[in-house]
């Protein structure tokens, strides 16, 4: 079993109020501590299959142009998706399946890609607009049961889980691939940071809180009984745990390294794109209405997010 990272931006930052704001509240966290950021998935090669977990935004997708004010910073471009992919060394024919965790477009972006893949989605997320017109999707109903204590799951191949954990979106999952006496937990965005897995903190982005609070402490009680190796999409944590096989100890972190934020970048487009789903405001398909000009309770159509979460493109 191989598990490699497929890395396509990097330097981005999510600020302490954001990722640890969820239940508390933003304004009880310091919005100066930013954590480093980045964008990655998964492949899984397990030497009958080449299996996917999410699959990046899409192409052309704007870069953002962050300010001292931003949220987060999903990061600066190493590549595209589908190049990071191809630097791998496989070709898309030779993906079977995709597993995934949730619609955002920073995870289902390049669906359309792989012509020969089955795409596994859990059920109750078919209707998202993210996933129209695809024709190879597999709906997921989880019906293996029990894997350790997540009470639903469905495997996808030996060694190889998808899990039901709703709460930052209804359809939310996780994959777990069990290889060499270790539980790769490749997750979407249980957590941003793994920062806030250690604090069990939510961040402010879910669709269900009560649900996403649960799925956290399933995971945390996961990790305190499994020797798991935490691999996200948001921080660069996710493939320096991979890399190094690191396991989780809740009671003994990693020590922080906070990110170095650049705001030097001065050129912007006039459009917006939402940081969480990767939706683009253009002033043009609104009748030329500029983002400052939209009301301050507008909201993302695509994920209902609000205009903080949005960053010049």
């Amino acid at each position: 079993m191989i598990i490699k990272a497929v890395k396509f931006r990097k330097d981005g930052f999510y600020t302490q109020p954001f990722v640890f704001g969820g239940e508390e509240g933003a304004d009880k966290f310091e919005p100066t501590i930013r954590y480093r950021g980045s964008l990655q998935n998964y492949l899984i090669d397990t030497g009958d299959e080449v299996i996917l977990v999410d699959t990046g935004l899409p192409a052309g997708a704007p870069e953002e142009v962050p300010n001292e004010t931003s949220a987060l910073f999903t990061g600066k471009d190493i590549c595209s998706y589908m190049e990071a992919f191809a630097a791998l060394g496989y070709k898309p024919e030779q993906v079977n399946k995709i597993l995934l965790t949730h619609k955002h477009s920073d995870h289902s972006g390049e669906l359309k890609s792989f012509p020969n893949a089955k795409i596994y989605v859990n059920a109750d997320e078919i209707n998202a607009a993210e996933l129209q017109g695809l024709e190879n999707i597999i709906p997921v109903q989880f019906t293996d049961g029990a894997y350790h204590n997540f009470p639903d799951s469905q495997k996808i191949a030996d060694g190889v889980y998808l899990i039901k954990a709703k709460g930052h979106t209804n359809g939310n999952s996780i994959v777990i691939v069990e290889s060499d006496g270790l539980f790769y937990m490749l997750h979407g965005d249980i957590t941003y940071v793994d920062e806030a897995l250690y604090e069990n903190k939510l961040s402010v982005v879910f669709e269900d809180i009560e649900a996403a609070r649960e799925t956290l402490d399933r995971v945390r009680e996961f990790v305190r009984n499994q020797p798991t190796v935490y691999c996200g999409t948001h921080t660069p944590q996710g493939y320096e745990n991979l890399e190094a096989k690191r396991v989780i100890d809740l009671d003994d972190p990693v020590p922080t390294v906070l990110a170095e934020a650049d705001f030097s970048a001065t050129q912007a487009t006039g459009k917006y794109v939402c940081s969480i789903c990767g939706y683009i405001y253009d002033p043009e398909e609104h009748d030329g209405v500029a983002f400052e000009d939209l009301p301050d309770d507008w909201r993302c159509p695509r994920c209902k997010q609000p205009k903080s979460k949005f960053n010049k493109a």
